[in-house]
């Protein structure tokens, strides 16, 4: 898997208005079925982790926890924890990438 491509990606994205980012906001749009692919970072707090990965797994959302907070941060360009992709095309090429 190539992290920097993602990571380049995830810049897109977010330039796109295709991101959500922030932990409530990322839980309404995984209830809200907007999420498609979400982003948590391996360091974030164990309480965030449980929740951003409850929901996930209840609302059969899949989360990817290959970045650090420093590097999806520095990815979007805001100091973040979790996001979520809202755009069916980015997270096609993202998945072809992370296999």
């Amino acid at each position: 898997m190539n992290k920097q491509q993602v990571a380049n990606l995830l810049g897109l994205a977010q330039r796109a208005g295709r991101i959500i980012s922030g932990e409530e906001l990322v839980v309404k749009a995984i209830q809200e079925g907007k999420a498609k692919l979400v982003f948590l970072a391996h360091d974030a707090a164990p309480n965030l982790s449980k929740k951003i990965n409850d929901k996930s797994h209840y609302y059969q959302v899949d989360v990817s926890t290959v970045f650090s907070t420093l590097e999806l941060s520095s990815a979007i360009g805001k100091a973040r924890k979790v996001l979520a992709i809202t755009d069916a095309g980015f997270t096609k090429k993202m998945r072809s990438i992370m296999q």
